[in-house]
């Protein structure tokens, strides 16, 4: 399969775990999906208004750490259709991560991610 893309989606799952593009809400609407879904590392399900809600909140916080990533990795599942996983560390809380990401008409865009507490 045509793996050209995958610089691309590591790139913007680096960029949405960064403080501006978290605190950039029209920048967030381009990288998640309408149909966006998250299982998040508490378990607790979200949606793209959701998670919305939560980062506004998180942006407004000036003690929000900043999410390290480790081991950033992709690959190409179908044509248009890229798996990103990576281990996060904030603050001494890891997960283990997988992002889906898909090629619509105005770019890539996460539509499914989660999140696995790691010991």
């Amino acid at each position: 399969m045509d793996e050209s893309a995958l610089p691309t989606v590591l790139r913007l799952e680096r960029e949405l775990q960064t403080p501006v593009a978290r605190a950039d809400e029209d920048r967030l609407l381009e990288l998640l999906a309408p149909d966006f879904t998250e299982v998040g590392a508490s378990g607790r399900a979200w949606d793209r208004e959701s998670i919305l809600g939560l980062l506004r909140e998180q942006s407004d916080d000036e003690e929000t750490s900043p999410i390290e990533i480790h081991d950033l990795r992709g690959r190409v599942i179908a044509p248009g259709v890229v798996q990103v996983s990576w281990d996060s560390d904030q603050t001494g809380r890891r997960a283990r991560r997988t992002s889906i990401w898909c090629e619509r008409a105005h770019g890539w865009q996460q539509v499914h991610h989660q999140g696995t507490p790691l010991p």
